[in-house]
């Protein structure tokens, strides 16, 4: 966009781009400096940290994400951008200013999952939301024009990130309190280590065909994620929900 309203140069613009994001990372750390640390108060003097009693939840989850997150790495912003130029010849400016809009959709669903989760529950929330949102993605990668391909990206950024704010919340809640910090580190390592090999190999399916095998391969993994979260943890239930289906 900005090579499109000023005089700046694709490469200017790029920079201008990385120069915003590092301003944006030193705000975010002073932010968080001005945090105080404070433990949940249910957490007793000398309790036992670490995983114990919610260990096979725990693990179960994290294989779970860990399937989610390599369906993930078929389908990121980088990994889409380079299949919307292959595909359709979009420019990287077009294609910024669809994932700003993208962005915006994605920001704004966020504050829906709340109040869905609260109606349906969290395992519900991730599921029936991310659900269509990797049809979308898999649609995507079908259409036969860049418009409905664009139109199927923006219609899962409204969908694809609802299941955030449930999923970490739901993990919190199933454990005990002094195991959530690990709980967290032990469901969020494997996402990382899965995310990292596919973009290797997208990137060279890429090489071989526009078509946008990528996509595919990676809304039908999280789809099966999906469909895995639904059958094992339908019926698991945080205390939280529990006592409010008794009201």
């Amino acid at each position: 966009m900005l090579t499109e309203h000023t005089d700046a140069t694709e490469l200017e613009s790029l920079q201008a781009v990385f120069f915003t994001y590092a301003i944006a990372g030193v705000v975010t750390v002073l932010l968080y400096r001005r945090l105080r640390p404070r433990p949940p108060i249910d957490l007793a003097e000398g309790a036992r940290h670490g995983l114990h009693k919610s260990r096979a939840i725990v693990f179960r989850l994290a294989g779970l994400f860990a399937v989610d997150s390599l369906g993930g790495g078929f389908t990121g912003q980088a990994i889409i951008v380079l299949w919307l130029s292959l595909r359709y010849d979009m420019s990287t400016a077009t294609a910024g200013a669809v994932f700003f809009w993208s962005g915006l959709l994605t920001a704004s669903s966020a504050l829906l999952a709340p109040r869905l989760a609260g109606r349906i529950g969290l395992i519900r929330t991730m599921v029936y939301t991310h659900l269509p949102a990797n049809a979308l993605v898999i649609s995507a990668a079908l259409m036969p024009t860049v418009e409905l391909a664009v139109g199927c990206l923006l219609a899962r950024a409204l969908l694809s990130q609802m299941d955030v704010p449930a999923r970490t919340s739901y993990v919190m809640a199933v454990v005990e309190p002094e195991e959530r910090a690990a709980a967290a580190s032990v469901t969020n390592v494997p996402r990382s280590l899965a995310a990292a090999l596919p973009p290797l190999l997208a990137g060279w399916m890429l090489t071989q065909t526009s078509f946008g095998l990528p996509l595919i391969i990676g809304g039908s993994l999280k789809a099966l994620y999906d469909l895995a979260l639904l059958r094992l943890f339908r019926d698991v239930r945080p205390p939280e929900e529990l006592r409010a289906a008794d009201r």
